[in-house]
């Protein structure tokens, strides 16, 4: 399964789910699009798809080889896999469904932790800080963009 910005969607709705099943967060219905699009995107600072590691495997063949003398399907040279292993390589082959892990899984649990105690979009969050990032670490960890 390749990823792109549609998984961190999944991951964000799982996530917006989580939190209000669980009461750890109020929103207004009508902003649940757009807090899942803001999540989404603060997740794709914690998190590389195959998009993301896609692109930049093309840039570092492009800066090495130049953009005029590239090869009709440059992702099927042999220099862009060994650019797309490397760059793989850089996140310890850690991922979750799919999704790379740019930071520790910690440090993207005390990321979205901040970003729910600073968006506008949400109304309310209970708990303490502490108790929403083991909350997401646990729940970040468990998430499966094919059960999702």
């Amino acid at each position: 399964m390749r990823t792109d910005f549609d998984t961190l969607r999944a991951l964000s709705v799982y996530t917006t789910n989580v939190l209000a099943e669980n009461g750890m967060i109020e929103f207004d219905i009508d902003k649940r699009e757009a807090l899942i699009e803001a999540m989404a995107t603060e997740y794709g600072v914690s998190f590389a798809t195959d998009e993301d590691i896609r692109d930049q495997a093309i840039e570092e063949v492009e800066d090495k080889m130049g953009v005029d003398n590239l090869p009709e399907d440059v992702t099927e040279s042999e220099m862009f896999n060994h650019a797309r292993k490397e760059i793989i390589k850089s996140f310890s082959g850690e991922n979750i469904s799919g999704l790379y892990l740019v930071e520790s899984l910690h440090q993207a649990a005390k990321r979205m932790t901040g970003f729910l105690m600073e968006c506008d979009l949400i109304d309310d969050v209970f708990g303490t800080d502490d108790e929403i990032h083991t909350f997401l670490v646990r729940k970040i960890r468990n998430f499966s963009s094919k059960r999702n």
